[in-house]
């Protein structure tokens, strides 16, 4: 049995401590949101404990084609390697557009500064409508090395997966794929987007995984409402 978890307030009166020059009033104020960052930092655990405990999503079906730039046509089941969880992020970067999307950009650069470390654990595949090495292309010009990129093959995974409307608009999209007894099912894909949004935010998932938006989310002026990233400044 865990053992009981001290108030927050308690754990927050305990850390809190001044620091140099500060104003009447600040502490107390600060305490409490360290408060409420704790309790923040317990939701966000058990959010992730409810992740782990969903059954097993529906099987994926066998037939969809992958290429890893070497011509081969492999299954999903062949982008684990020796794990058995693969997270796939599908980036906006379909062969009709001329350069990729920029906030899957700015995603997918952290994601690759951390391939190596995260592929000690899952593994972990970019995933597009271009080909490998249009892709690759990209990826040398932005730096990004040890990501493994793929194309999918034809448009039924994109489709079907909600990545590619029935107009022809691509979505990104951030997958987590388990293997059993040989087959290969979901078991959580992210489903926030412009219906879960609330008034005047962007659609966002929680937590945000973009380190942009969590560095702007510590400041005073805290995330612009008229600025996105971009691909060159």
């Amino acid at each position: 049995m865990s053992e009981p978890l001290k108030p927050a307030a308690e754990l927050a009166a305990a850390a809190s401590r001044p620091w140099p020059n500060e104003p009447p009033g600040y502490r107390a104020a600060r305490e409490a949101l360290l408060a409420e960052e704790i309790e923040l930092r317990r939701h966000i655990a058990r959010i992730a404990g409810n992740r782990r405990s969903l059954p097993l999503g529906g099987e994926v079906a066998p037939h969809y084609r992958f290429d890893d730039g070497s011509g081969r046509s492999l299954a999903l089941a062949d982008l684990f390697g020796p794990h058995d969880t693969l997270v796939a992020y599908f980036w906006m970067y379909g062969p009709e557009r001329e350069r990729p999307c920029p906030m899957c950009t700015n995603l997918v650069g952290p994601l690759a500064a951390n391939a190596a470390d995260i592929s000690q654990q899952v593994a972990l595949a970019l995933v597009g409508r271009s080909t490998v090495e249009r892709q690759r292309a990209f990826a040398d010009e932005r730096g990004w090395r040890g990501l493994a990129i793929y194309q999918s093959l034809g448009d039924e995974f994109a489709r079907d997966y909600r990545t590619l409307a029935d107009d022809g608009s691509e979505w990104a999209g951030l997958f987590v794929f388990v293997k059993r007894g040989g087959k290969v099912y979901l078991s959580w894909a992210g489903e926030m987007g412009m219906e879960t949004a609330d008034p005047g935010q962007d659609p966002r998932g929680a937590p945000d995984l973009a380190p942009l938006w969590n560095i702007l989310d510590l400041t005073p002026a805290g995330r612009p409402s008229d600025w996105y990233p971009k691909l060159d400044y």
